[in-house]
């Protein structure tokens, strides 16, 4: 494969539009926190049906989950449950706060946890669950929301890759009690790193908006210029903050971007259903389930499933032919710095040994997602 065309899992669709969008921001002479990140911020909620107030522009996705978790104002001994098939963001966001994350089970078809999955975690301590959408698929949310609201529970939506996904026209991100999306250089919507953080409550939003820039009561000494006369002096309610900010070079593409998303999600559809097409009678391979009925996807991932015996000497054969696959993502129960003990989750684990993610992308040609599947037809029919 050295020297030869990857087909990439991933692949940004960024172009003259975006770029003629951040030539826009140096002519303004405002590269930082300003008018396209605010302006950027309005879409989002626009495009969510919620306030603007209540969204943030975040410097990453992994800063929302970290927000959200410490907006929780979790305490030592408080535990979190969240899926074992996360990214280690997740995890990572709960023990920095000096939780504990308690690791629950996920369907193995789909890899998102089922209601039941969410309850046989849950405990006395149990303070905040937090659910990925697993390829952009919904997922049992809707059910999982009304089991958080029935026991007190807090709610926080990893919505890293379900920028378009919905629940009978609800966007995803707007079920729970705080919610994150990510847009890195691998996801739907891209910005280069970026992510944007929602609050359903108006008062945790405004805290959170405070913690996201130093603890700040005044995030800009100019701005607050025009209210005060010793605008220099800091007022911080309390400490703890830290920078996440976006800035309006990050905002401006993303603005493009959500113009963009029903023409990016629309490409990704597509691909997706000539997998479908191509590889529907390979003998051995399993499928993406379908869509419940009223569950739309943004198609992040396109997973296939086989036997655990020839997975990865599928992977290395694709590999070899110039096609870049993977497995997402590795069970976090099984990670030794999140637990001395951990529980046994057969239905994650046999997710992780089953599972291949191929590549998706707006930029695949049609003949590229042919050739892909093609080569998966022949690496497993080969190993029947």
């Amino acid at each position: 494969m050295l020297g030869a065309k990857v087909i990439n899992l991933f692949q940004p669709q960024v172009g003259a539009e975006e770029l003629g969008a951040v030539a826009e921001v140096f002519e303004s002479n405002w590269l930082g926190h300003g008018p396209r990140t605010k302006a950027f911020e309005a879409a989002f909620a626009d495009h969510l049906g919620v306030e603007p107030e209540h969204v943030i522009f975040l410097n990453s996705g992994t800063a929302g989950l970290f927000l959200a978790l410490e907006a929780l104002e979790l305490a030592e001994g408080d535990e979190v449950v969240l899926p074992s098939l996360s990214f280690v963001a997740a995890a990572n966001a709960v023990v920095a706060c000096g939780a504990r994350p308690v690791f629950c089970d996920v369907d193995p078809r789909t890899l998102n946890p089922t209601v039941e999955d969410v309850e046989r975690a849950l405990t006395p301590r149990t303070r905040a669950v937090v659910v990925l959408h697993y390829g952009g698929h919904p997922g049992h949310i809707r059910e999982i929301a009304e089991l958080c609201e029935r026991r007190g529970t807090a709610l926080v939506e990893d919505a890293a890759c379900s920028v378009d996904s919905a629940v009978d026209g609800r966007p995803v991100g707007s079920f729970g009690d705080l919610a994150m999306w990510s847009f890195d250089a691998m996801k739907v919507l891209v910005t280069g790193d970026g992510g944007m953080f929602y609050a359903r409550d108006a008062r945790r939003a405004e805290r959170a908006r405070r913690l996201a820039y130093h603890g700040l009561v005044q995030p800009s000494g100019f701005g607050y210029a025009r209210v005060s006369s010793r605008w220099w002096e800091l007022e911080v309610p309390e400490p703890g903050g830290r920078r996440l900010i976006g800035n309006d070079l990050t905002a401006a593409i993303g603005l493009v971007q959500l113009r963009r998303l029903p023409e990016l999600v629309g490409r990704r559809r597509e691909i997706v259903r000539r997998y479908d097409r191509e590889l529907a009678d390979v003998a051995g391979l399993r499928l993406p389930p379908a869509l419940p009925a009223g569950h739309r996807s943004t198609h992040y991932f396109y997973w296939v499933q086989m036997d655990p015996a020839i997975r990865d000497e599928v992977a290395g054969e694709l590999y070899a032919r110039g096609i870049y696959t993977t497995f997402r993502y590795a069970p976090l129960h099984k990670v030794p710095a999140f637990g001395a003990q951990p529980p046994v989750l057969p239905r994650s684990e046999e997710a992780a040994e089953r599972t291949l993610c191929l590549p998706l992308h707006p930029g695949l040609a049609d003949t590229e997602v042919s050739a892909v599947a093609d080569a998966v037809r022949k690496a497993v029919e080969s190993r029947r």
